[in-house]
């Protein structure tokens, strides 16, 4: 399709970087807005999208030094914000393959954390343009803030201390991203701008108000590149086409409007009657739009604001749009305009295999949890979560709200393998979904746990804390059951008492000698001689004994039979072992195997030889 680099559209600004490194705050002083104390813990949970016109940046830059106003092609940028923690690497991917340009924010005092490097290695890996934003420069001790000047002359300005400690961070910095064969500078190094990646200072005081206008000068100089960078480099691909390439980023319910769906409208346009066809989580949705809403330059997507109508939109825009039948609807996946009615049932279909490619690579186990999110990129960084921690997933499933009907139905057949197989997994892990009341107590009734967070870190913990008191109360249930391999020998010149009890100095030659170990002597057809009733080393009672302690013990007959006696039954020459068995050995592989060392899993081989075990 014929595209003109005289007609450009907004770039798609993507910022990345690992949590807490002050993304949403840089948004926030943009747009002189507060959206981080809106989300849920201050973490960004899905990608929102932000509109900054062209006059707002020529407003912003007038005092940049080189800035040519009359320069400025673009209508304006599109910020998209993704999260910045590890477990949203799908929806960090999903936005970065969004984007035209990106900004990778780097927190001085931190340097490269492990989000930092998966969005590096994911910009590299498609060929997306960046430039690297050095934040909190303030949070240098010593450092005194003027953001009216420009930060490069100001930091020659700074206590020798200060610019020592910067020198040392920024070297330190530079050094980290060549271990990930990225080279960089300072932009102030560099003499002609290049298609590069370079750097710029942000100076963010966090202690201001947001509302302080001084506060944006240092990211004008930010907004300044990547105009003159994007309209340089990047023209062809700005340049606008008719070719629709839309994104849905996310599906709320509003009072008053119902359900509607946020998109990312890239190039293309959308008009108030067009046939949209996105993917759904009972299949392909086809429905009029019903309107098109856009929230005020500056605004947040996500956040409530008052809208504006309007009767058709051009990319690059984030829009809400209104319409029939969008609960189900799936966000992550591409929206689609059916121009005529023979384009449906291929656009259906196509929808449809837009979720089954994606779901492709999510393998569902025999046994494991029921997973349930309100996104197709919530699903899948929560199945990451699970996969490192190697929980199994059973079934998952993409909705708003947990449990209907539908949902029952399966909770039935779950519960049917819960019951077959551990209990450990008969739970539900529900991210950024509405718990209905009646579901809560349909699954109280059916002792299944349900864990509900809005943020997926409170998910993972509250979990993992389960999954621990379910695996200590485990132990604690089946300690009696435990018998732990050891290999003794007697020490002849230390034999306090040869028949019950038995006491008498040991050398543990092998393994975990514990209160409570039954003790036999294979040499002798593997008679059995008692349990261990105390263990003493210096005269002190101790709980255990490993190998090369020396320690006494004393053995209780607790059979019933005649006591053996040492000197006639056994002697010094005899070794003593645990006198393990095929359910004590099931019972330390389930529940106390990291309590064994290879060795001591070695020596439970060698037992199993000795006392016959198969």
């Amino acid at each position: 399709m014929n595209r003109s680099k005289e007609n450009l559209r907004a770039p798609v600004i993507c910022v990345l970087g690992h949590v807490d490194t002050g993304k949403t705050k840089m948004l926030d002083t943009i747009r002189r807005s507060n959206v981080q104390d809106s989300e849920a813990g201050g973490i960004t949970q899905q990608i929102g999208a932000t509109q900054v016109p062209s006059d707002a940046i020529k407003e912003r830059c007038k005092h940049v030094k080189d800035f040519n106003p009359d320069g400025v092609k673009i209508p304006g940028f599109l910020i998209i914000d993704t999260p910045g923690h590890e477990s949203f690497a799908n929806l960090r991917s999903r936005g970065s393959s969004l984007c035209d340009f990106a900004v990778l924010v780097v927190d001085i005092m931190h340097g490269l954390e492990p989000q930092t490097i998966e969005s590096l290695k994911l910009l590299l890996k498609r060929q997306t343009p960046f430039v690297i934003a050095l934040n909190k420069i303030d949070r240098l001790y010593g450092y005194e803030s003027n953001p009216r000047k420009d930060v490069y002359q100001h930091l020659k300005s700074q206590p020798q201390n200060t610019q020592l400690e910067f020198k040392e961070r920024y070297e330190k910095i530079v050094g980290e991203f060549a271990e990930q064969a990225v080279n960089v500078c300072l932009s102030n190094q560099i003499k002609v701008l290049t298609n590069t990646s370079v750097w710029y200072l942000l100076q963010l005081s966090w202690e201001m108000e947001l509302v302080n206008f001084p506060q944006f000068y240092m990211l004008c100089n930010l907004m300044s590149y990547i105009v003159s960078a994007t309209q340089l480099y990047h023209a062809d691909k700005l340049s606008f086409s008719e070719e629709l390439e839309a994104t849905v980023m996310e599906v709320k319910a509003i009072p008053g409007l119902g359900t509607t769906i946020d998109v990312i409208l890239v190039n293309g346009r959308l008009k108030v009657g067009d046939i949209i066809v996105i993917t759904g989580s009972d299949g392909a949705i086809m429905t009029p739009i019903r309107e098109l809403l856009m929230p005020q330059p500056l605004k947040e997507l996500r956040v409530k604001n008052e809208y504006g109508h309007y009767k058709e939109i051009q990319g690059a825009q984030g829009v809400k749009i209104l319409a029939k039948g969008l609960e189900k609807a799936l966000a992550g996946l591409p929206l689609f305009v059916a121009h005529k009615e023979d384009e449906i049932d291929f656009l259906k279909h196509e929808a449809e295999s837009q979720l089954s490619r994606a779901l492709m690579g999510i393998k569902r186990k025999t046994e494991g949890v029921y997973v349930q999110a309100s996104t197709l990129g919530s699903l899948e960084a929560l199945l990451e979560f699970l996969k490192a921690q190697k929980i199994p997933a059973i079934v998952f499933s993409i909705r708003m709200s947990i449990l209907d009907q539908c949902i029952k139905k399966m909770f039935r057949r779950l519960l049917l393998c819960w019951n077959i197989k551990q209990s450990k997994y008969a739970c539900i892990l529900a991210f950024d979904v509405k718990v209905e009341r009646d579901a809560q107590l349909f699954a109280d009734q059916e002792k299944v746990k349900i864990f509900q967070a809005d943020i997926i870190y409170h998910l993972e913990d509250n979990f993992l804390k389960y999954r621990e008191e379910l695996r200590l109360r485990a132990r604690k249930d089946n300690e009696h059951l435990a018998i732990f391999p050891c290999k003794l020998r007697i020490l002849p010149q230390n034999v306090f008492n040869a028949r019950n009890p038995i006491v008498c100095g040991v050398n543990v030659e092998a393994g975990l000698l514990k209160r409570g170990t039954p003790i036999c002597v294979p040499s002798k057809d593997c008679i059995f001689l008692g349990v261990v009733a105390s263990i003493e080393r210096n005269h002190e009672e101790v709980q255990l004994a490993r190998a090369g302690d020396e320690v006494c013990v004393k053995i209780e007959n607790t059979t019933g039979e005649a006591p053996k006696l040492y000197g006639r039954h056994f002697t010094h020459e005899d070794i003593l072992v645990s006198k393990i068995s095929r359910e004590s050995i099931d019972t330390c592989k389930t529940y106390f195997r990291d309590d064994l060392t290879r060795a001591d899993w070695q020596l439970i081989v060698e037992l199993k030889r000795l006392l016959d075990i198969l």
